[in-house]
């Protein structure tokens, strides 16, 4: 029986050496509850991620009554998400769902899980292809990291041959910064390559100005943009985000060190389409987005621990969502502009 009614938090912050965790049922007093109810053990890497508390509510929202949904916050430390993990597998959760810090320990994270003979299904950080083997009962649900990357080239080439007036130095080259995300994470990366690759695809020449981590912040992106505009200000001819929060942050510096009037425009693409971006596309501040479609993320990610944590094997008829390789959900991504702005899910 699907919950009718509006999920709540039961807890919050439970342990300060967990990281903090939350716990989710109905609040339906007639809804049936199995005895006893099933229970998934959800870790993210931060709950502050803006990206990541899009999935966290898909989560939410998908939840079935019969079903207790326990999160924790891993504060951006692999060895919280250990410890958070260990206290799930001590407790015998019936499947784990994992967003991991650090890619690299899932293959730790999956032995571990294994011995305990407790379904994963990791998200957002996809683990390497050969961890994903080591068990029969693993699964992963994102989105294809250089999709993103490819659109959000698109969307600036398409600009670019568009606005002969966007080429400020009439050299037929597009002069470009890029605010990349965490170091190493396949995200970053690969958005970072195929966001170049689209524009050099579309027959256009480019030349890197400089590139920065903006470790998927605001705050951050909006520094690493400031010190970019002091050393080549008006030559930036178009900045790429890996995220839509460092996007905002190249926003906020562009407007605040005088660049934003119409006749020095920059045009500024991200990756996700969160609430915040689409208010700015809506404004014209944010050139475009790809929409890292978050709700069906989170419906996948509950779909397939749910199937895991009822003893059943996660298929098409059973989740509702095409499977790669009987082992990944690839959700896609979506070209997001001021004009179609109004069809986020």
């Amino acid at each position: 029986m699907k919950m009718k009614v509006k999920s709540y938090i039961l807890a919050t912050a439970l342990l300060l050496m967990t990281g903090g965790c939350s716990i989710m049922q109905s609040d339906d007093p007639n809804a049936p509850i199995t005895n006893p109810p099933l229970k998934i053990g959800v870790l993210i890497y931060r709950f502050d991620d803006t990206f990541m508390t899009e999935v966290r509510n898909s989560i939410l929202a998908a939840a079935d009554s019969q079903v207790i949904v326990e999160f924790a916050d891993s504060r951006n430390s692999q060895a919280t998400q250990n410890h958070q993990m260990d206290k799930f597998v001590k407790e015998k959760v019936d499947a784990l769902a994992i967003n991991p810090v650090d890619r690299t320990a899932a293959a730790g994270m999956i032995a571990k899980a294994k011995a305990a003979n407790i379904p994963v299904v990791f998200f957002n950080r996809e683990p390497v292809a050969d961890a994903m083997k080591k068990w029969d009962k693993v699964y992963y649900v994102g989105a294809k990291a250089e999709q993103s990357g490819t659109m959000s080239g698109q969307l600036i080439a398409d600009y670019f041959k568009s606005h002969p007036d966007a080429d400020k130095n009439k050299d037929d080259v597009l002069q470009y910064v890029m605010l990349k995300g965490e170091p190493g994470h396949q995200d970053a990366e690969l958005r970072t390559k195929f966001a170049i690759k689209a524009v050099e695809d579309a027959g256009i020449k480019v030349e890197k100005l400089a590139e920065d981590t903006g470790m998927w912040e605001l705050s951050k992106g909006k520094a690493k943009m400031s010190t970019f505009l002091g050393e080549y200000g008006n030559r930036i001819e178009a900045v790429f985000a890996n995220n839509d929060d460092m996007a905002l942050g190249a926003i906020d510096a562009i407007r605040e060190n005088g660049f934003m009037a119409d006749d020095r425009i920059i045009p500024v693409v991200g990756v996700n389409a969160t609430a915040s971006a689409i208010k700015a596309l809506k404004d014209g501040t944010l050139l475009g987005t790809v929409l890292n479609d978050a709700v069906n993320q989170g419906k996948a990610i509950y779909a397939v621990a749910h199937i895991l944590a009822s003893g059943q094997t996660p298929e098409k008829n059973n989740i509702g969502y095409e499977m790669a390789d009987g082992l990944y959900v690839w959700i896609p991504y979506k070209k997001m502009m001021k004009e179609n702005s109004s069809v986020v899910p």
